[in-house]
């Protein structure tokens, strides 16, 4: 016999009505039609409800905090910006050159103070650089920060001694900085895309639903953001003599984000989208939708007038930084409702069964 509590269980039922005659007999049916008797028909099983053991998600989600996005958002600008001063160096355009990479190095720096931070202690970055595991992204992304930011410090450190009109206590040392100089900026603009694009390939190796969804297209996105980005900090820090690449940088920027977001949100599962557009991750989105197109409106109408450049470059960089924290975010709540672990598995199965593959260890007849 068991005495398990749940055979105790019994789905609630309306009170009976008190009979008020003893020898009074109902009329045939009426009771069960009324269900005063307790006697009418009742649901044995509820509702299905998605839930998990204990109220846990099912899927654990990572211990990132607001600081992993801020990485997320220095690293596509650092990159971007090094892309932008290598191609003023090669045309010309000094004080552009100059402020890309002199932001740069700041970006670069700021998002591994934010990356340590995260981490808790300062050694654990150091214990990354240990070994380099190439079915990693993390581990890549750990030796191709060390390498971006080797180069772009380089170069910044020789603009630092050009305006400082070789002050800096380099002795000997200033004549080799001066030939490592171009090579060592081109290497971080050569770095500067995949700096920009792995923080999106490691977002979606893990098995958070939304972030997992969006594998195939997110660096797409984030480059394009990473090239807003730096336009945008270019026009807001440079004068419109020298601004040209940068308005082309950064418009190009704004449509490829636009249209690769939008082309990401129809590939995925409607399921996994929502945290895209709900809650605070949807309001993010929305804002960094409307600064891009206002910033481009802006460029593009009025780009030449250092007020309008500013106003519109502090938009894109804005729109950019909005983009990542929302991507971030929409990742972390999607771990905590099962329906977005459990419903895209299963339309993914119907999907398999509905082609006609119901032979192998992923799909059955069901």
């Amino acid at each position: 016999m068991s005495v398990s509590e749940f055979d105790n269980y019994r789905p609630p039922e309306e009170p009976r009505r008190k009979r008020k005659g003893k020898g009074r007999r109902r009329a045939s049916g009426s009771a069960f039609r009324r269900g005063g008797d307790g006697s009418r028909e009742m649901p044995m099983v509820p509702e299905p409800e998605f839930t998990s053991y204990y109220g846990r998600p099912i899927v654990k989600a990572p211990p990132w905090e607001k600081e992993i996005g801020a990485y997320l958002f220095l690293g596509g600008l650092a990159g971007g910006s090094s892309i932008l001063a290598f191609g003023a160096e090669l045309t010309g355009r000094p004080l552009l050159r100059r402020n890309m990479r002199l932001a740069a190095l700041t970006a670069a720096s700021l998002g591994t103070v934010a990356l340590v931070s995260d981490l808790g202690r300062p050694e654990r970055f150091l214990h990354m650089m240990r070994t380099i595991k190439p079915t990693s992204p993390m581990s890549l992304g750990s030796w191709l920060l060390a390498y971006y930011a080797t180069h772009a410090g380089v170069a910044a450190a020789a603009e630092v001694d050009r305006v400082t009109h070789a002050k800096l206590p380099l002795g000997p040392l200033r004549s080799v900085l001066r030939f490592v100089e171009r090579p060592a900026a081109a290497g971080a603009a050569v770095t500067g895309a995949p700096l920009a694009a792995y923080t999106a390939v490691l977002l979606g190796d893990t098995a958070v639903p939304t972030w997992n969804a969006m594998h195939k297209d997110l660096p797409f996105v984030f480059v394009s953001s990473a090239s807003m980005a730096a336009g945008g900090l270019a026009m807001l820090t440079t004068p419109v003599t020298e601004t040209a690449p940068a308005r082309t940088f950064a418009l190009a920027g704004v449509a490829g984000e636009l249209v690769a977001m939008h082309l990401m949100k129809e590939r995925m599962d409607p399921v996994v989208v929502e945290p895209l557009e709900q809650g605070r991750p949807g309001t993010w989105l929305a804002w960094s939708e409307r600064l891009a197109l206002a910033g481009a409106a802006g460029t593009i109408l009025g780009g030449r007038r250092r007020w309008v450049a500013a106003l519109s470059g502090a938009a894109l960089v804005t729109s950019s930084a909005l983009t990542r924290f929302g991507v971030f975010q929409a990742g972390k709540d999607s771990v905590k409702d099962p329906k977005y672990t459990v419903e895209p598995q299963r339309n993914r199965l119907a999907k398999r069964r509905a082609a006609g593959i119901v032979d192998d260890s992923i799909t059955t007849a069901g």
